[in-house]
C-alpha cells in the first residue's frame, strides 16, 4: 500500500491523522481549508492523503496577499534574490530523495523518472538563476528619425505584476517550479496551483521555499478543483499574468475567462514521428520506443503517432517489437527497477483502452499489451493504424506506439501536417538534404532529428503552434514572456544636448 512517511521538516505542511490532511500557503503561513479531497495513488488506487480544497476566501486572501507583495520582491536586490534561491537549492539537494519518494508514491511515477524530475527541476534552477542576469534594456539614440533627433530612451525590462502559475500532473515538480522560479527572479509575486492529483512533492519543495525565507505573501500555494479554484484564480482582474501547461480543452476554456490579461499556453499534442526510407531503423525503432512509453506515454511531447515509408515498414516494425520490452512495467513502490508505473488514474486507463479498442475495431492489429488492470496499461503495440481510428489523430497521453503506414515523404508530411496539434516531431533519416525538407515543412514549433522529442530541463526553448498553444518555454524565453518592456524617453532639446535635424545636409 502507498504509504507517505514525510520527516519533521514538513510538518507544519499537514494535519497528521489516519491520513495526513495537506494544507495551503496562503501570506506565508500553511492554512487548513474548510474542505479536502481525496488524493488517491494510482499505484494501489487506495486513498494516500486529503488535499485542501480552496473556497472563494482562501482564494481572495490568497490574490491580495501576492498584490500587496509585489513591493517586497521587486525591491530586493537582483542578487539577493539568486542567493536566496541558491540556498533553497542546496535545501533541495538535501531533502530530494524523500521528495522523489513521495512523487512516486501519489503519482505513481517510476523511482528513476521521479529521481529524473527532480534533478531536471533543480538543473532549471540553475539555468534560470543565469538567465536572471540577462534582464537588461537598450538605450535608442533619437537621431535615427527626423521627430526624435534630439530625444534619447531607454527601454527597460519590469515585472509584470501577479503571475498565476498552473501545472499538469505528469511533472508536478518541474513544471511547477519551471514556472516559479524564473517569474520571482524577474521580480514578481506568484500563485501557484498545481495538479490536484499530486501536488505533495511540490507543495514540499514550496516549504524549502518558505524556510530559506522567501519574503512573506511573495508566493501562494493554492490547491482544489479547476473548475472551481481554477477558475476563480484565472478570471482574477488582480493577477495580470496566466501561465499554463495542460489540455487543449481546458486552455480554451482560460483564454475565454481570463480578460485582458497576458496569457502563455502549453497545451496538447500529436507528436509525429516520421521513419523515413534512408533511415537507421534500429537507432529510430529504440528512440520511438522511448519516446511513446517514457513516463506511460504521459508527456506532451511524447511522440504519440509513428508515420513509416512504405518501403521500410516491415522491417522497422520487427524492430518496434523487439524494443518493446525496453521498459520494466509494474508497481514502482514494489522494486526500485521498475521503469514504467500506472497512469495517473484508472479513469485515464480506461480512456486509453477505448483508444485501443476503436483502432482495433476499424482495422489496426495489435501486436503487443492491450490489456489493462485498475492504472496499469500494459506498454501497447498497434500497427496498421487507420487514419479514422481516434487514437489516429488525438493525443494518446497513455503508453501506446502507433504505427501509421505512408506512402512516401510527401504523404508523411501531409499526414502530420493535416492536425489540429503543432507541439513536438521528429524526424529519422541519414540523409540531410531529406531532413532539412521535413524539417522545415513540419508544422510545429519543435522538430528534432534522429531522436525522441524531449523538452528536458528546457535550455533548448519549447512551445507550440496551431492548438498546442502559444508562447515560448526554456530558458532565456520563460523570463523574458513574465516581464513587461517600457519605454523611457528623455527630451534633451532645453539643454540643446541633442543633435538638431538640419533637414538637408550642409557643410
Amino acid at each position: 500500500m502507498a504509504k507517505l512517511e514525510l520527516s519533521p521538516y514538513f510538518d507544519e505542511m499537514y494535519t497528521k491523522g489516519d491520513f495526513p490532511k495537506f494544507k495551503i500557503l496562503v501570506d506565508g503561513k500553511w492554512t487548513a481549508t474548510k474542505k479536502t479531497q481525496d488524493l488517491i495513488s494510482s499505484t494501489d488506487g487506495k486513498k494516500l492523503a486529503e488535499i485542501g480544497v480552496a473556497d472563494a476566501g482562501d482564494i481572495n486572501r490568497a490574490i491580495e496577499s501576492a498584490e500587496k507583495s509585489t513591493s517586497k520582491i521587486r525591491s530586493m536586490a537582483a542578487i539577493d534574490r539568486i542567493e536566496l534561491m541558491l540556498k533553497a537549492m542546496e535545501e533541495l539537494e538535501t531533502h530530494k530523495d524523500e521528495i522523489a519518494r513521495a512523487l512516486v508514491a501519489e503519482s505513481g511515477k517510476a523511482l528513476s523518472s521521479a529521481r529524473g524530475e527532480i534533478n531536471a527541476a533543480i538543473e532549471r534552477m540553475r539555468l534560470s538563476m543565469e538567465d536572471s542576469k540577462k534582464i537588461v534594456g537598450e538605450y535608442l539614440p533619437g537621431d535615427w528619425a527626423s521627430d526624435t533627433s534630439e530625444k534619447i530612451a531607454l527601454v527597460i525590462r519590469e515585472p509584470i505584476g501577479v503571475v498565476l502559475g498552473v501545472s499538469p500532473f505528469n511533472y508536478p515538480v518541474y513544471t511547477s517550479i519551471a514556472k516559479m522560479l524564473p517569474a520571482l527572479l524577474a521580480g514578481n509575486t506568484v500563485i501557484l496551483k498545481p495538479p490536484s492529483a499530486d501536488p505533495i512533492a511540490f507543495m514540499m519543495c514550496v516549504e524549502i521555499f518558505r524556510k530559506v525565507g522567501l519574503p512573506t505573501g511573495t508566493l501562494q500555494v493554492i490547491t482544489g478543483s479547476g473548475s472551481e479554484t481554477g477558475d476563480l484564480l484565472t478570471s482574477s482582474n488582480k493577477i495580470n499574468m496566466v501561465s499554463f501547461t495542460g489540455s487543449t480543452a481546458v486552455g480554451k476554456h482560460i483564454a475565454s475567462i481570463a480578460g485582458l490579461k497576458k496569457v502563455h499556453m502549453e497545451l496538447g499534442g500529436k507528436g509525429n514521428a516520421l521513419v523515413l526510407d534512408d533511415a537507421d531503423l534500429e537507432l529510430a525503432a529504440k528512440q520511438c520506443v522511448k519516446g511513446s512509453l517514457e513516463l506511460a506515454g504521459q508527456r506532451c511531447d511524447a511522440i504519440s503517432r509513428i508515420l513509416v515509408v512504405e518501403g521500410v515498414y516491415d522491417k522497422f516494425v520487427t524492430k518496434l517489437k523487439e524494443h518493446m520490452s525496453d521498459f520494466k512495467f509494474g508497481n514502482p513502490l514494489e522494486s526500485d527497477a521498475i521503469t514504467m508505473g500506472p497512469v495517473i488514474s484508472e479513469k485515464a486507463a480506461d480512456r486509453i483502452d477505448g483508444m485501443v479498442k476503436d483502432a482495433v475495431t476499424k482495422g489496426a492489429k495489435l501486436l503487443a499489451g492491450g490489456k489493462h488492470n485498475a492504472a496499469y496499461y500494459e506498454p501497447t503495440l498497434l500497427v496498421d493504424v487507420p487514419l479514422s481510428a481516434e487514437i489516429a489523430n488525438e493525443e494518446t497521453f497513455g503508453p501506446v506506439v502507433t504505427v501509421i503506414k505512408v506512402k512516401d515523404t510527401d504523404d508523411a508530411l501531409k499526414v502530420a501536417n493535416d492536425s489540429k496539434y503543432g507541439l513536438d516531431s521528429c524526424v529519422f533519416t541519414e540523409n540531410f538534404y531529406n531532413a532539412w525538407e521535413a524539417m522545415k515543412a513540419l508544422q510545429s514549433g519543435n522538430v528534432t532529428l534522429n531522436a525522441a522529442p524531449s523538452h528536458g530541463t528546457a535550455y533548448f526553448p519549447f512551445g507550440g503552434v496551431k492548438e498546442s498553444g502559444y508562447g515560448k518555454e526554456g530558458v532565456g524565453y520563460t523570463i523574458d514572456e513574465m516581464t513587461v518592456r517600457k519605454t523611457l524617453i528623455f527630451d534633451l532639446s532645453p539643454k540643446h544636448l541633442g543633435k538638431s535635424y538640419m533637414g538637408t545636409f550642409k557643410d
